[in-house]
């Protein structure tokens, strides 16, 4: 399978998904702080961090619905569901958890908000090792790219000459 959105030649849903994740996780971050009796501008700042989160995950639910679009049915497709319904299921704990806090005044979490983010956590988790399996379904297929000083062997004029250790 090859993705239709590709920067370089590389996927960008793989890219994006990371982006969510990670502001999730900070947001969860700021909020415990919040609940165990850090200043109160962490819920706000907790808030306006799964705010972003539920935008980036948006935006890589829209690139991993048009990558889905040329799966062939089989294990990598149910795998490739799979793994965007988990991830909206993240989204969608975290969004539950926006909108009861959306008219508090200040924001802040309280600790079922807090449990609920950590559920939402633990089941992107599960989200992780889907995609990480995903990723190794579809590289099955096709050489490994050069890393580190070997993809400056492919460059034309590259002065650097690569010399192995003998072993």
């Amino acid at each position: 399978m090859e993705s239709r959105l590709r920067v370089q030649g590389h996927p960008i849903q793989p890219m994006l998904v990371t982006f969510p994740f990670g502001l999730f996780v900070s947001a969860a971050v700021f909020d415990l702080a919040d609940v165990a009796g850090g200043p109160a501008f962490l819920g706000e700042v907790g808030y306006w961090t799964a705010v972003a989160a539920l935008v980036a995950a948006a935006l890589a639910t829209v690139a991993g619905m048009v990558d889905l679009w040329d799966v062939r049915a089989g294990r990598t497709s149910r795998t490739a569901i799979t793994f965007n319904l988990v991830n909206a299921a993240m989204a969608a704990l975290f969004l539950l958890t926006c909108l009861m806090r959306a008219h508090a005044p200040q924001r802040g979490a309280t600790g079922v908000e807090v449990a609920t983010e950590l559920l939402a956590l633990a089941v992107g988790a599960v989200g992780v090792w889907l995609g990480a399996r995903l990723m190794r379904q579809f590289d099955r297929g096709r050489a490994a790219e050069p890393t580190g000083f070997e993809a400056l062997r492919d460059i034309p004029g590259a002065t650097v000459e690569i010399i192995r250790p003998k072993a």
